[in-house]
């Protein structure tokens, strides 16, 4: 097994372009042959192992595909299954040519039980065909900016040209999770149609602490392959493995090790009074100021956060309460990683007076 040493990096979320790199605090060993410790809100990176390599990824395709489908199609249609769809190689969920179910029931068995029918007959529902379906994978792909994916089919099974990264697919799942469709569906450990059960295979959902949601994939080229998401106290992290025989123990390991050196972090609240602005000609001496909005960055338990208040030194009555009133700037580490707009938190009329 390869030993990699951690790396981490907060990306700055508003106004900000630039990453603040941190320390390696700990080594961690995988089996995978590329993987990828995520932080969802930034994509701020705690750990990678060769994440831009471009590998088959087997049914963790299923992650674009079902985000496809949601943006572009109600759970509530109606879908006919075609006769294409039926005898598709690799897991299924046993369609038959001519049966009508939802929309809805697909995309579960196409996330829980991996059905490869099910991904043919969600590409067929939504765009036409499985060609023009793979167009809008990839279209969406360059949408989200991933530079090491593209996709031939909807289910992952083997093909030339089919391929994504370890990082390519965090921001897959990433981007998934922000939809609460893809979310509802992604999350849901077990669930039932009628005669039809679906059931999760990622089994860290029923094992793991903070597990929310995970697609599993395998073929013998791909190897095993997974993506998962958990989230404690606020913290949302992802982990990608490829080509990873031990792929359990990896993500359990490398989960652990990321909530233990990092963390979600208040370091605003929008219904704080951090400042007072004196208001001249006003009915009152001063206006309080609150941030714009709440913010709690993702960062290493170990780094240091300093907000600073920029403030006009008055303001002309009259002050409407939510009007922009300054800036905060949130350093870590003597770096900014954060802006936040300051407004008023209240209105302060003109002094009337009284001859």
């Amino acid at each position: 097994m390869s030993k990699i040493k951690l790396i981490s990096a907060i990306a700055a979320c508003s106004l900000m372009a630039a990453f603040t790199v941190f320390d390696a605090r700990a080594d961690v060993s995988v089996s995978a042959r590329s993987a990828i410790l995520m932080e969802a809100s930034t994509g701020a990176v705690i750990f990678e192992k060769e994440p831009d390599e471009r590998l088959l990824i087997a049914s963790t395709t299923k992650l674009m595909t079902a985000l496809v489908a949601v943006e572009n199609a109600s759970l509530e249609d109606t879908v006919t299954v075609p006769a294409e769809c039926v005898g598709v190689e690799g897991s299924s969920m046993y369609l038959k040519a001519g049966e009508e179910l939802s929309l809805r029931e697909l995309l579960y068995g196409l996330m829980l039980e991996s059905g490869n029918d099910a991904a043919v007959a969600v590409a067929v529902h939504v765009a036409g065909s499985v060609e023009k379906f793979v167009e809008l994978m990839n279209d969406r792909a360059a949408s989200l900016g991933l530079e090491n994916t593209h996709f031939v089919n909807p289910h992952g099974l083997n093909a030339e040209g089919h391929y994504s990264s370890a990082r390519d697919l965090a921001k897959i799942m990433a981007e998934g999770m922000k939809n609460p469709l893809f979310a509802e569906i992604a999350t849901t450990k077990s669930i039932s149609f009628g005669a039809r059960s679906y059931s999760n295979h990622n089994k860290l959902m029923w094992s793991y602490e903070g597990m929310e949601a995970g697609k599993t994939g395998f073929t013998k080229k791909a190897g095993r392959t997974l993506v998962t998401c958990a989230e404690r106290d606020g913290l949302r992290l992802i982990c990608v493995t490829l080509n990873d025989g031990d792929d359990w123990r990896d993500h359990t390991a490398l989960y652990d090790m990321g909530f233990e050196l990092w963390e979600a972090r208040v370091v605003a609240d929008a219904g704080d009074i951090v400042g007072r602005v004196p208001v001249i000609s006003g009915a009152a001496p001063f206006a309080g100021v609150r941030p714009e909005r709440d913010v709690t960055l993702a960062l290493p338990k170990d780094t240091k956060t300093e907000t600073s208040i920029l403030l006009p030194p008055f303001v002309y009555a009259d002050v409407r309460a939510g009007e922009r009133a300054g800036l905060m700037l949130v350093t870590c580490d003597g770096k900014i990683v954060e802006r936040v707009a300051l407004v008023y938190s209240e209105s302060v009329g003109r002094l009337n007076f009284k001859k």
